[in-house]
């Protein structure tokens, strides 16, 4: 995937829409952001929400989105106010069915003010009616809507739910969805999880989309367009729904080559991880300029321009791996990212060791070889990158590195066992870096802060003995060789430099 930073909060005159009844005087103010070390303005505080209801109509002609958002939740602090992060002009908003005042605030935040204060535990339901054009909504330069030629698309990261639906938008806060959209005749909305039903009434067609797991606002998608649609089911029965925009030319035979080995990626990855955590699969490709891929729950998002040298088989193993590393276990915090990018990199070195096209410790100790000990990869922190280098090249290259070393340690059995032990332990929830680290000791038996500090914290090339230590390396004489481009062995080195360069996305 691609980065696009979350906007920090910015201080920005408030307008009140409403009045704001005395009553609402008890309780406190709940947070405008959870704290997050990286965006503290990210997701709010006061409320955790259980469901999402979206109830849509697009209109493609206009970039026009018009639409009513039903959030159930449940207050954790007696609450005089909350918020939600938004950013589309809002209509009207209902607090457990009575009219509430609002007010925007900063750059992203919905400020809502119920009629009466609402106690600590207390069942919440939030109607907020709203309506914009999402394109041309912009925070910088930045939106995270892409409109195309017949439709829109939004999928980003660490934020998109801002342009389509107001959101507690921090990964701490999943919920369930049901995302319904309408759209004119002969146009295909496509969203997560299982499409519940299909109508089409006085020249519109809504399409219900449905989400049981637990799932993070950003990893909620929406695209609207004309699309050749194929399914498939996996070995255990999971319905496979891809889509692919009618207009990617000679993109579309390598995006289908690639998208539709979908449920043959999943079964693999199911018996390497453990059981596939949702009850739908799939994966969708429109007709847009960007360059990279997201993994929307249940059904990611591909840029065609990966497909451009023909199938990209490893860029799928990425992004449904990242089912299990980031959606069904997701980030503590933004800069936990490597509980989410380093596992689903190493996923592509194994599918390339399992391919014969290079093995995960010969891609480990070729990658090590490459970069000399002053190049600037060094210096990213993997475990704890920056929010300017969360999605640096390091953190994906350079944490798979650190899951090579941590085979190495603890040897086949043990490795494999973490990652299904892992994946079962925090299913549907969240973990950091130092979760994983706690959890890798305590099934190995090993003390494993030391190497995961020297491959994931260390802002230096580790040392040819602590490479050594850990098994990577070897043999050294070889990948020094190919990381001068002086292979002694051509054609495998060449199928090793080849699927390491397909990681790069």
């Amino acid at each position: 995937m691609r980065p696009r930073l979350l906007v920090p909060g910015a201080a920005a005159a408030a307008f009140l829409l409403l009045g704001v009844p005395a009553s609402a005087a008890d309780g406190t103010p709940g947070a405008p952001g959870l704290g997050d070390s990286y965006y503290p303005d990210a997701g709010n505080g006061g409320y955790d929400v259980s469901h999402y209801d979206l109830r849509l109509k697009y209109q493609p002609a206009t970039d026009r989105l018009e639409g009513t958002a039903t959030l159930t939740a449940t207050t954790t602090q007696a609450l005089s106010r909350f918020n939600l992060d938004f950013l589309l002009d809002v209509n009207e908003v209902l607090v457990n069915g009575k009219k509430a005042a609002f007010a925007r605030t900063g750059v992203h935040e919905l400020e809502i003010t119920p009629p009466a204060a609402l106690p600590q535990g207390k069942h919440l339901t939030v109607v907020v009616r709203y309506s914009g054009t999402p394109s041309a909504v912009k925070v910088g330069k930045f939106t995270a809507w892409q409109r195309t030629a017949d439709g829109g698309v939004v999928a980003q990261e660490p934020e998109s739910a801002a342009w389509w639906f107001p959101s507690n938008d921090h990964p701490r806060d999943k919920a369930t969805f049901d995302v319904s959209v309408a759209v004119p005749d002969g146009t295909q909305a496509i969203s997560n999880g299982v499409l519940a039903s299909q109508t089409s009434k006085l020249g519109w067609t809504r399409y219900n989309w449905r989400s049981t797991q637990p799932q993070a606002p950003y990893l909620t998608t929406l695209a609207v367009g004309k699309f050749e649609i194929t399914t498939d089911t996996t070995s255990n029965g999971l319905p496979v729904v891809n889509a692919y925009s009618k207009d990617l030319g000679d993109l579309l035979a390598p995006a289908k080559a690639s998208v539709e080995r979908t449920s043959e990626v999943l079964d693999w990855e199911s018996s390497v991880f453990g059981p596939y955590p949702f009850t739908a699969a799939g994966g969708y490709v429109p007709k847009v300029p960007t360059r990279f891929a997201l993994e929307t729950q249940t059904r990611p998002f591909y840029s065609p321009a990966p497909f451009a040298n023909g199938a990209n088989v490893s860029l799928v193993v990425h992004e449904l791996a990242h089912q299990w590393f980031g959606d069904s276990v997701s980030v503590k915090n933004w800069r936990d990212i490597w509980v989410n990018e380093g596992f689903a990199s190493y996923a592509q070195w194994l599918w390339s060791e399992k391919e014969g096209e290079g093995t995960a410790q010969e891609l480990a100790d070729y990658t090590y070889a490459l970069y000399p000990a002053n190049d600037p990869f060094w210096t990213v922190r993997p475990g704890d990158p920056g929010a300017d280098k969360q999605f640096d090249g390091a953190v994906y290259q350079r944490g798979a590195i650190a899951l090579q070393a941590f085979r190495n340690t603890v040897g086949d059995k043990v490795f494999f066992e973490t990652l299904k032990g892992w994946t079962a332990k925090n299913r549907y929830g969240n973990a950091s870096v130092q979760d994983f680290v706690a959890y890798a000791e305590q099934v190995s038996g090993k003390k494993l802060k030391p190497l995961f500090d020297t491959w994931l914290f260390t802002t230096v090339k580790p040392s040819a003995a602590e490479a050594a230590k850990a098994g990577i390396g070897k043999p050294a004489a070889k990948a020094r060789a190919l990381a001068a481009g002086k292979p002694a062995q051509p054609r495998s080195w060449k199928q090793i430099r080849d699927a390491l360069a397909a990681h790069q996305h």
